[in-house]
């Protein structure tokens, strides 16, 4: 294999994480003043993505005082005979919990991605939408301001939700098959 097929070039399709803002305060205030809003920007894969108010240790800064030094980070992974590219979260914030859709994390704490997921933080909403992609050595990340908060718009998948989806299909079926139903468990 020579040196040009191993080496991901400007047509391979990088997965991109499209990282949308809300704060309440945000239209009064600069929060978001040193992020590269509404432009898609190459990051490698073998660095994490750290977010927080440090200018140094993190690659995108909130000017907030109220946020952690550095609050989260992403890291990029690969399963095995796959070309996806995944994302784990982890809590760096030790003054505050961070939350992925239901599911709090302390400090140091980190958990998969999900393909689309509420991070909340202090009083920060941000919603991550992942586009797939296939280039294995870098990503890309793309920052928005939304203008109400995405817990409003955007129903997040909850064990709750499944529940009552599942119980639903239950009272739907004919009782006389309920002995023939599989459980998903």
């Amino acid at each position: 294999m020579n040196v040009s097929q191993t080496m991901e070039t400007e047509e391979d399709l990088l997965t991109c994480l499209q990282i949308k803002f809300y704060h309440p305060q945000q239209s009064c205030k600069g929060f978001y003043g040193r992020l590269p809003l509404g432009t898609r920007r190459r990051h490698t894969a073998d660095d994490p993505l750290r977010l927080g108010r440090d200018t140094e240790a993190c690659a995108y800064v909130l000017l907030d005082p109220r946020v952690s030094r550095k609050q989260l980070a992403l890291y990029a992974y690969h399963i095995p005979q796959s070309s996806e590219m995944l994302f784990t979260i982890q809590n760096l914030s030790q003054r505050g919990k961070l939350s992925v859709n239901t599911s709090a994390l302390g400090y140091l704490e980190r958990m998969d991605l999900p393909d689309k997921a509420l991070i909340r933080f202090g009083e920060y909403e941000i919603l991550i939408i992942r586009e797939s992609g296939e280039a294995k050595a870098n990503f890309e990340v793309e920052f928005e301001v939304l203008a109400a908060p995405p817990s409003r718009e955007t129903p997040m998948s909850t064990d709750s939700n499944m529940m009552n989806n599942f119980s639903a299909e239950l009272s739907v079926r004919n009782p006389l098959e309920s002995d023939e139903m599989h459980y998903p468990y």
